[in-house]
């Protein structure tokens, strides 16, 4: 199960993902003609910023189902983008052959997926001998921010358990590495990376798309539905949310650890 859902809350930190923050240790990696693989697409936002790189080679969008794929889809279309596909697909089993592809990327996948180890030999496999793979995940316990708010650490621990019981590691910046390297792979670059809200526009964005997730999402439905938290919690988390936002000293960094393999 996706932890987060398609809430409008969510999509609104979707969206503001480009290739250039989001996937920096792959650009010089790409070159015009690549076909690419992108994985847990998304609402395309860095994927469009792919294909522009790779054109005139093919992009292929994945996602697990026809709802969240259609996300991609608009992107594509707003933008007058041609040169990409699409495809429901779950990475544990992708539907292409073998070497299909000479780039296969994913973002932000891998912590919430039942088998990591498994999905990155998967991509493995679809990618052509030489080519690259690259996926970045952030590591939620390595989350850090300032003013102290005890709701935020509240929130931290209950986000952890909630993926945790979807299936999914939280933490999974960390294992990167090593889950490349359990699916085979023995030309790893591991990297880590750096998101920081600490501008006014920064927090009042980051501060209040958390504050309604943590209410409004597929996230909240879930903690309501396992009885982990009440609605009168959520509220509670969402106000300490809005609370450290409008802190004139608010900082919120997210570590992303990164792995760059050759196939």
């Amino acid at each position: 199960m996706y932890t987060h859902g398609h809430h409008e809350s969510v999509l609104r930190s979707h969206r503001w993902r480009t290739a250039a923050n989001s996937a920096a240790h792959l650009l010089p990696h790409l070159r015009p003609g690549q076909v690419l693989l992108d994985v847990g697409a998304g609402p395309g936002t860095i994927t469009m910023d792919l294909a522009a790189l790779v054109a005139p080679g093919r992009v292929t969008a994945t996602e697990i189902n026809e709802d969240a794929l259609a996300l991609s889809r608009a992107e594509a279309a707003e933008r007058g983008v041609t040169t990409v596909d699409f495809a429901v697909a779950d990475v544990h089993a992708l539907p292409f052959p073998d070497d299909t592809f000479d780039v296969v990327h994913a973002h932000q996948v891998l912590q919430h997926v039942t088998d990591p180890v498994r999905a990155l030999a998967e991509m493995r496999r679809v990618c052509r001998p030489g080519g690259v793979v690259a996926a970045r995940d952030s590591d939620y316990d390595r989350f850090a921010w300032h003013p102290a708010v005890p709701e935020l650490d509240e929130w931290l621990a209950l986000y952890r358990a909630t993926a945790r019981a979807n299936g999914g590691e939280p933490d999974a910046g960390r294992r990167l590495l090593s889950w490349a390297l359990a699916a085979g792979f023995t030309d790893v670059t591991p990297g880590a990376a750096v998101w920081c809200y600490a501008t006014p526009d920064d927090r009042h964005w980051w501060g209040g798309l958390w504050a309604d997730r943590i209410t409004q999402s597929a996230m909240a439905s879930q903690i309501l539905a396992a009885g982990t938290a009440t609605a009168a919690d959520l509220q509670r988390l969402s106000a300490g949310w809005r609370h450290w936002s409008q802190a004139p000293d608010g900082w919120f960094a997210i570590l992303h650890g990164e792995i760059l393999c050759r196939a």
